[in-house]
């Protein structure tokens, strides 16, 4: 496909700075640009890049003009960048087939209008599925779940029973929504599976990554917020109430009876211990150690977690440490010689 650089302005509602004449072949980032490609640029700090770049021309925000190269401002540069990119890359058609020849769905289920079922998927007894709802293949959804509208599970995911999912709701291959809590009680030395009663239930617009866990409660719902994304491998234990609109990324460990509120951003590889309170808009920096509740707002890092003032406070500190060494090695050598100088005047006085 070759369309004007004329065109992709008008598609996207954008100014267009230089020839719109010039054919653009395609879309990518700077880094990956051909001749012929149009780029995006959502701030100066990548000028330097940008003149790197081979591509034709470039999207920016009204703020940003760059030299040297055609360019089209937008208001929102990766909405419109998106666009571009369907253009070129449209996504792939599926064919809808309804529910397959090799599904296994219970004559209790229910299923809504327009729903698909992938081969091999396997649909429990007194299962709903809402309206437009997709499940690929070799998706287990267990007795009891209940699943809102236009909702997609990828292939291999597993609902154990009575899991509910919220309306439009993604999780992503190979999820596990519902596993036994990772709970126990010690009887006679043996370690006992305790109560496993619970369910889980998503709210509308989650996002589960692949690979993710998220653990039943006891007795009740371990609940993950409406508009919660949750990134691959992540690990929702029993019992937590995960608010709104969070943010979780890759390899986070959530431990049990663990809530938080809304808007919590928490980076790669975070563990919270069991128990604790994370406060609203609350940031947990990469590979914290949560020990202790969070207050609403705050930015904690390190392990274990503190303000981020307090770490970055004790970060230079440690980065003195060398320097504070040679001092003290100074001081005793010091010491060392104003007693020596002290004794044999001492013996002399005495002599």
């Amino acid at each position: 496909m070759v369309v004007s650089l004329g065109d992709v302005a008008r598609m996207v509602d954008g100014q267009l700075q230089g020839d719109g004449s010039i054919p653009i072949t395609g879309a990518d980032i700077i880094r990956d640009a051909q001749p012929g490609y149009i780029t995006f640029a959502d701030n100066a700090r990548l000028a330097d890049r940008l003149a790197a770049c081979r591509a034709a021309a470039v999207l920016t925000p009204p703020d940003y003009r760059p030299d040297g190269i055609p360019f089209v401002t937008v208001s929102n540069v990766q909405e419109a960048f998106t666009r571009i990119v369907a253009l070129f890359r449209p996504p792939q058609q599926e064919h809808r087939v309804g529910v397959a020849a090799t599904a296994v769905v219970s004559p209790t289920a229910r299923l809504g209008r327009n729903v698909v079922v992938h081969a091999n998927a396997v649909i429990g007894d007194h299962v709903t599925v809402g309206d437009r709802t997709v499940i690929h293949s070799g998706v287990q959804i267990m007795a009891g779940c209940r699943l809102g509208e236009d909702s997609v599970l990828f292939p291999n995911v597993v609902l154990y029973e009575n899991t509910v999912v919220g309306s439009r709701t993604l999780i992503h291959a190979s999820a596990v929504i519902g596993a036994y809590g990772f709970g126990y009680t010690t009887v006679g030395g043996q370690h006992r599976l305790s109560a496993q009663l619970g369910y889980v239930e998503l709210g509308d617009d989650v996002e589960i990554g692949a690979c993710s866990t998220v653990d039943r409660g006891t007795y009740g719902a371990t609940v993950v917020g409406q508009g919660t994304k949750i990134d691959n491998h992540v690990m929702i234990a029993h019992n937590c109430r995960i608010g709104r609109h969070n943010v979780i990324c890759s390899q986070v460990g959530v431990a049990g009876s663990t809530t938080t509120g809304d808007y919590v951003v928490m980076a790669g590889q975070v563990g919270i211990r069991d128990h604790v309170h994370i406060g609203d808009r609350v940031t947990i920096g990469a590979k914290a150690g949560v020990m202790n509740d969070i207050p609403d707002g705050a930015t904690y890092v390190g392990i274990p977690a503190t303000p981020e003032r307090q770490q970055l406070l004790m970060l230079a500190a440690l980065q003195k440490l060398p320097e504070l060494k040679k001092q003290l090695r100074t001081l005793q050598h010091a010491v060392t010689q104003l007693e020596q100088a002290t004794g044999a005047q001492t013996q002399q006085e005495a002599a």
